[in-house]
């Protein structure tokens, strides 16, 4: 199974690692040394060090084993991680180094890899396939596989290895899915009582909506902003007010017809007509001017001001704070009264959040510690936080008894800003099973979930989303030679034409250039794609 590693060259050649070149040094590694261990079983006799590169944000410890969670797994099994860590913003470059020195780490943790990326790595035999390991050394892991078998089906690659260990998390099912919308849209209901508004259901009220944000200035001093969004931006962008004109729109604008037919979005006439009602917005001066510029920081910024009328995100809680200032709002009837709203293509499933590579000696060694992400109470903990820590905010607390973890209350913190400092975020399954069994939901999580199904599955048309297909590295080829070019036109399109107003004029040269840049052919792998996965 263990393949040496051999060379980058086809890395370097796709633009994967960094611009300062491949290099083939294959003599060089950050890995361990051999421990000689069969048949292990933890706690080990004697403290091991494996060496692990891994990414976390730039508010948790710079040490990973710093955090609680990673002290106890040592305790329990006997091995020391040696971590080489990075903030997000850098991690990918340094990984991507690792790779072309060949200065490699026994494995990555929270590997961040696309599916092109993975398949590359192993086609150069830098990382090497998992599924005997699977099978011959992680219960945890298997004991998943056997009560959700479609997972180990979106883990196999086209050639019928497993290449990298998953993230699963469950939350509702179907429609129902807390995946199902993530650009939720909530408006400010004590605005809307302040000023004796009722709450929008058509496109035509919420525009006398946000005209009376924008006359009365109920945050006073001018500061009122009657709508924002980031555009582009997955659960920040306004793509969720599309649904009142024809199919809507989500990040990655593809749709699937009840009858198996893959769409894309961005060519509907409903997307035209959606985009010239933004337009009439964004000339009345209720859209935020910095909504084509701002980043993350800004927008929360506004949001923590209390300045929105209506904005996007997926929780209410990480912008505006938990409270009743905001509500979630429904779909809108458009001019012709449809209303919809578009699934994303979104379901807790990544496949590539951990690799081992060709430099590994320990490979039973660390495919068992690997595992122990995949016990229950293990996971629950990697995906959202730990118990017990004396020195600060804990996601839960331990039911010894039932040997379940309780999800605490967060008193106003951000759920997001205290995973962060807590969680792993690597390898780790929850299924819907353990709820009530292993941890309770999380409040923000059901809280959600209840909105999902009283507030958007009511207008939700589609029956089918776009699925995890793991395509061929050929066909990604393609797929990503298309996107380079496709994907920035349509996003400029969308940007250019809320600020200028000339969709109407230039809609046949575009849907002309689409085509030009290869959408028939985009849509065709995307077919073919979709029918294999779901024969």
């Amino acid at each position: 199974m263990k393949k040496m590693f051999k060379t980058m060259s086809a890395l370097c050649i796709s633009g994967m690692l960094i611009a300062t070149g491949c290099s083939n040094k294959s003599s060089q590694s950050a890995s361990s040394e051999d421990y000689e261990l069969s048949n292990v079983s933890f706690p080990l006799e004697e403290k091991v060090t494996l060496n692990f590169m891994t990414q976390s944000s730039p508010i948790a410890p710079s040490d990973p084993n710093d955090k609680l969670i990673y002290q106890r797994l040592e305790e329990e099994t006997g091995v020391h991680i040696k971590w080489k860590n990075f903030a997000w913003d850098t991690f990918a470059e340094r990984r991507n180094l690792a790779f072309a020195s060949g200065e490699l780490p026994d494995a990555i943790l929270d590997a961040g890899l696309s599916d092109y990326e993975l398949l590359r790595l192993a086609k150069d035999e830098a990382i090497i396939p998992v599924e005997e390991l699977i099978d011959e050394h992680m219960p945890n892991l298997q004991k998943v596989l056997e009560e959700a078998p479609e997972y180990r089906a979106m883990m196999t690659a086209p050639d019928g290895h497993i290449y990298s260990f998953p993230w699963i998390e469950e939350l509702g099912a179907g429609k129902e899915s807390i995946h199902s919308v993530d650009a939720f849209p909530w408006i400010n209901v004590e605005w809307l009582n302040k000023l004796g508004l009722d709450m929008p259901t058509t496109t035509d009220e919420l525009k006398e909506v946000l005209i009376a944000f924008k006359e009365n200035d109920p945050a006073g001093d001018g500061k009122t902003i009657p709508m924002s969004f980031i555009i582009n931006h997955g659960g920040e962008d306004l793509s969720f007010l599309f649904g009142s004109f024809g199919l809507g729109d989500n990040w990655d604008h593809t749709v699937v017809s009840d009858d198996g037919e893959v769409i894309y979005t961005v060519k509907d006439d409903g997307y035209k007509e959606g985009i010239k009602f933004f337009q009439e917005l964004y000339q009345e001066g209720l859209i935020d001017v910095e909504a084509f510029e701002q980043d993350w920081n800004t927008y929360l910024s506004k949001g923590k001001d209390n300045r929105y009328g209506l904005y996007f995100t997926w929780d209410k809680g990480n912008i505006t704070g938990m409270n009743d200032t905001y509500e979630l709002m429904s779909a809108l009837a458009g001019p012709n009264g449809h209303k919809n709203v578009a699934r994303t293509n979104g379901m807790g499933f990544d496949r590539n959040k951990m690799v081992i590579t060709s430099a590994n000696k320990n490979l039973e060694l660390t495919a068992k510690w690997i595992d122990q992400l995949y016990d229950p109470l293990q996971s629950v903990q990697n995906n959202w936080g730990t118990h017990g820590d004396d020195t600060q905010q804990n996601i839960f607390e331990l039911d010894e008894t039932a040997r379940m973890l309780k999800h605490l209350p967060l008193d106003g913190t951000s759920p997001w800003e205290l995973r962060q400092k807590t969680f792993i975020a690597g390898p780790l399954a929850i299924l819907d099973s353990y709820y009530g069994n292993v941890t309770t939901k999380p409040d923000d999580a059901a809280w959600r979930l209840g909105l999902m199904k009283e507030v958007m599955v009511p207008d939700m048309t589609a029956e089918n989303i776009y699925p995890k297909v793991f395509f061929s590295i050929e066909e990604l080829d393609k797929l990503a030679t298309i996107e380079a070019d496709l994907v920035p036109y349509v996003e400029r399109k969308r940007a250019e034409w809320i600020t200028n107003g000339k969709v109407e004029e230039e809609w046949p040269d575009y849907l002309t250039e689409l085509d030009r840049l290869g959408l028939q052919e985009w849509l065709e792998i995307k077919q073919v794609g979709y029918d294999r996965n779901t024969q």
